[in-house]
């Protein structure tokens, strides 16, 4: 009696956040939804649940805006690269290995959108979706979306789900649930945030690798093939070495590039230099811990993620080519001549808090059972950047 009680109460509360009615919360003159707190502002947008830009303090007071984005928000769905900005990939984010799964013995049958694989679900997932705005307060919204059974490939039973992005001082918070009333049907969220804490105004360089990455908990990774697909295996990072950012704070995210190696770390037979993988966080003393600490030299902007999941993606913008613009609050302009810059090769990294990627086809990882949704579950997921100082 008390499960029924339980999917019961799932099933309204679904409902009701599902059936607010956001064509009344108007966007502002610029498509964008606006939240604010000491020392943050943040805008958004419905498709894809999209962050387009954030906007914190350097290290002069100036605000900055230190993730990628367009100034156009009808571009956002127009653009065929579709690099997922700063969206929600849904219902099932990173890769599932040769597009297949099982559930109960039966297995599904997903669409081969990245070479043998799915990628976030296939090319109907979230991120190409238009939420609906269900609330918005001076320092909150929350996004809701109803995918329907089979919306993506394979992937079977409805899934609502609500997003909350929200502002303190200084801190960006994300939270995400989901229900699936229907059937068990694999779920796994991240936040695909794309940074450039430089927001492209350093005139020496475009590039990331003079960032500095730690993650004190994270000397353990997957182990990936050259499709960036995990192969099972977890490797340990020897200090020093290429996948190494636990064993000493500042450690800059290029600081291997003159390693053998590094040139086709994350794949694609040597044409994917830097990071495309995940690593898992472990031992952590608290659950209020900093798991990952991302800092410019440059701009003076650190950025701290707390998460609830147990482990990230790093991916070092390998596959941009130059072809996507910045947007006007990252143009640079150099003793008053504007210096021509677009997203190029490794100018960006997006760091995704997320469960193990392909976990539903790796049993020995422990991960199915916080991967397969079922009838009276809630997925919970939780996450926050927190903007400070070198």
């Amino acid at each position: 009696m008390k499960s029924i009680i339980t999917f019961l109460a799932l099933l309204m509360e679904a409902a009701t956040v599902l059936s607010a009615p956001g064509k009344s919360i108007k966007a502002g003159p610029d498509g964008k939804y606006t939240i604010t707190a000491p020392g943050i502002k943040a805008q958004f947008i419905p498709y894809g649940a999209t962050l387009t830009n954030l906007f914190v303090k350097d290290k002069n007071g100036k605000d900055i805006d230190v993730v990628l984005g367009y100034d156009d928000v009808d571009y956002y769905p127009k653009d065929p690269g579709h690099p997922v900005y700063n969206a929600i990939p849904g219902r099932y984010a990173n890769r599932i290995g040769k597009g297949k799964y099982t559930i109960d013995g039966e297995e599904y049958h997903t669409e081969l959108n990245d070479g043998d694989n799915t990628l976030h679900s296939g090319t109907n997932n979230w991120s190409f979706r238009f939420w609906n705005v269900t609330e918005h307060t001076p320092t909150s919204i929350t996004f809701a979306i109803s995918d329907a059974s089979n919306s993506s490939l394979g992937m079977l039973g409805r899934v609502d789900s609500t997003v909350t992005y929200s502002v303190s001082k200084n801190t960006w918070h994300i939270k995400m649930n989901a229900v699936s009333p229907e059937r068990k049907t694999p779920v796994l969220l991240t936040q695909h945030t794309y940074f450039n804490l430089d927001a492209y105004k350093n005139p020496a360089t475009d590039k990331i690798w003079d960032h500095t990455l730690y993650m004190p908990y994270s000397a353990r990774y997957l182990e990936a093939d050259q499709g960036a697909l995990p192969t099972g295996k977890i490797l340990t990072a020897a200090p020093g070495s290429i996948n190494d950012f636990a064993s000493a704070a500042n450690l800059a995210l290029g600081h291997a590039r003159d390693q053998p190696g590094f040139s086709g770390n994350c794949g694609a037979n040597g044409a994917c230099e830097g990071y495309n993988g995940y690593w898992l966080i472990k031992n952590k003393p608290s659950r209020d811990a900093v798991v990952v600490s991302l800092a410019s030299p440059f701009s003076g902007v650190k950025a701290d993620l707390r998460t609830d999941q147990p482990g990230v993606v790093l991916y070092s913008c390998n596959w941009m080519d130059g072809s996507a613009q910045l947007k006007s609050t990252q143009k640079l302009a150099v003793n008053g001549t504007a210096v021509p810059r677009t997203v190029g090769r490794s100018s960006c990294v997006a760091i995704e808090a997320q469960d193990y990627p392909d976990g539903i086809n790796h049993p020995e990882w422990g991960r199915v059972d916080k991967q397969i949704l079922s009838p009276g579950q809630k997925y919970n997921w939780e996450s926050s950047w927190t903007f400070g100082l070198v």
